[in-house]
């Protein structure tokens, strides 16, 4: 177990770095201590528009980076103690007519301000077995600068903790890997990642 824990890190790893040769980086800081990503993105409508759509990671998350494959698994309960979780449904093989095989939990909600803020706790993907912990969070507010609406929506993940691949070497592959999901919700609203995000 503790062999395939540091496989999928370096798989991890490895992955961010041959994936973020393409993606413009938004890593914030980063330290042996933890990191922190940021991500800007600007999508027409309002912030209800917006938040609807993110509470809503079926809409939005690739399935890819699932336990499932399958992003249709994937819930948000936005409200304190809400959970964005995932459900691991029973295969062919597992017979027919049986419950889910289990569920995961990838986040806890701590803060949930309707269409303005949602903040979640948690360690993402194969960080889950490691000695880290997250926090995440998504702020909306109407972009006023723009005339015709819209909405700016800033997320920033901290982490911290310890990590046996380490944290400042990892940080390339998670931003890849959630940078690449942030950049689906805002092609899913119709905006996009700004270029400033990381500043």
């Amino acid at each position: 177990m503790r062999s395939a824990v540091r496989f999928c890190l370096v798989a991890l790893w490895a992955a961010g770095a041959f994936f973020g040769q393409s993606a413009q980086a938004r890593i914030a800081e980063t330290s042996e201590q933890g990191i922190v990503l940021r991500y800007v993105a600007a999508v027409p409508g309002s912030p209800e528009k917006a938040w609807t759509v993110l509470v809503a990671p079926a809409l939005w998350w690739d399935g890819a980076h699932s336990y499932s494959g399958d992003s249709a698994n994937l819930t948000i309960d936005p409200r304190a103690g809400g959970c964005f979780c995932e459900r691991l449904p029973a295969s062919a093989g597992d017979g027919a007519g049986k419950d889910d095989r289990g569920s995961v939990e990838h986040m806890r909600v701590i803060h949930a301000d309707k269409a303005r803020l949602l903040r979640m706790s948690g360690a993402l993907g194969p960080l889950q077995a490691e000695a880290v912990q997250g926090a995440m969070t998504f702020t909306l507010a109407p972009l006023e600068d723009r005339g015709q609406g819209g909405t700016r929506i800033v997320v920033e993940y901290v982490l911290g903790g310890y990590s046996r691949a380490g944290l400042s070497r990892i940080a390339p592959a998670v931003d890849a890997v959630l940078g690449s999901q942030i950049e689906r919700l805002a092609r899913k609203l119709g905006g996009r990642i700004e270029p400033e995000a990381a500043r």
